[in-house]
């Protein structure tokens, strides 16, 4: 997928975080990934948005082209959201409409909650308000096993790297698809090997704290608070995320919309993306008062 646009932009702390942008109009889109991630929820929707809007894609700290953190303690979705907020500055984006992506909802809430006048509205797609180490698959498990592997990781921070990822992409969507964390007849293989590739790649304890304080982040106090359009997108078999998660923020956003897409999975913006889009235009037409001209 190719942007017009590409550079960095410095975080408060100095850690060099990198955007990318194609095409023009108001209000701008600002892409947020979820854990791991570097654009794999975006590659066919992104293009469809940039025949109406200009869209920004940026890059986590730690993530795809983005510096590795200075500081491991600063990967927060407090941190996470000052990084978006200065990228935004930076590129002279003002109230941007954040479409975000699994973890990434959590950063754009923590964005409104910090700077609720500078968003225009929400898309909030496969994701939740918080504690998302609580709720995968519908357990605590992840809770519980998560501060030993960060113990591991770094007491034995070789052993740690050769083993991450070492599972071939190949095998894993195989996996993926047999156990239905993937719709395998709407995703290609090759989407999620970028993915798969892209975290492999990373640096594990970077992975496991970001993982670490998204657990800890909650948004549900200040929902009902949240006076911007909102937009929810549910998959009907989000395995990582539950649908009623997706369905209880929903509830709680005051005059939110919720879609449920059925049969797709928490990839749903890469399994269905021209209905994704569709949806995504006509709430923004609706609610924002666009008017939608040909691309």
């Amino acid at each position: 997928m190719e942007y017009d646009r590409e550079g960095f932009v410095d975080a408060a702390d100095g850690t060099q975080l990198f955007y990318e942008e194609r095409g023009q109009g108001e209000p701008a889109v600002v892409l947020t990934d979820g854990i791991g991630c570097d654009g794999f929820a975006w590659r066919y929707l992104a293009p469809r948005l940039a025949q109406h809007h200009r869209v920004l894609h940026w890059h986590f700290r730690g993530h795809g082209r983005s510096g590795p953190p200075i500081d491991h303690d600063q990967l927060s979705i407090e941190d996470l959201a000052r990084d978006l907020q200065r990228i935004c500055e930076e590129r002279d984006i003002v109230r941007p409409v954040i479409v975000a992506h699994s973890m990434g909802v959590q950063v754009a809430l923590e964005t409104y909650r910090q700077h609720p006048d500078g968003v225009g509205a929400l898309i909030l797609m496969c994701g939740t308000f918080g504690r998302i180490t609580s709720t995968f698959h519908g357990t605590d498990l992840l809770d519980q096993v998560l501060p030993g592997l960060i113990r591991g990781t770094r007491m034995f921070p070789g052993v740690a790297r050769a083993v991450w990822g070492r599972v071939p992409a190949a095998m894993a969507f195989r996996v993926a698809c047999a156990g239905r964390e993937l719709d395998g007849e709407r995703i290609q293989q090759e989407d999620f090997q970028r993915y798969w590739e892209h975290a492999a790649l990373m640096n594990p304890d970077v992975f496991l704290r970001m993982l670490q304080f998204a657990g800890d982040h909650d948004a549900r106090g200040f929902l009902a608070n949240i006076e911007v359009p909102t937009l929810v997108v549910a998959a009907e078999h989000d395995t990582f995320t539950p649908m009623t998660l997706a369905e209880e923020m929903a509830d709680a956003i005051p005059d939110a919309e919720l879609e449920v897409v059925d049969g797709a999975s928490h990839a749903a913006p890469v399994e269905q993306p021209d209905r994704i889009a569709e949806r995504v235009e006509d709430f923004l037409s609706s609610r924002l008062g666009l008017v939608r001209t040909p691309a």
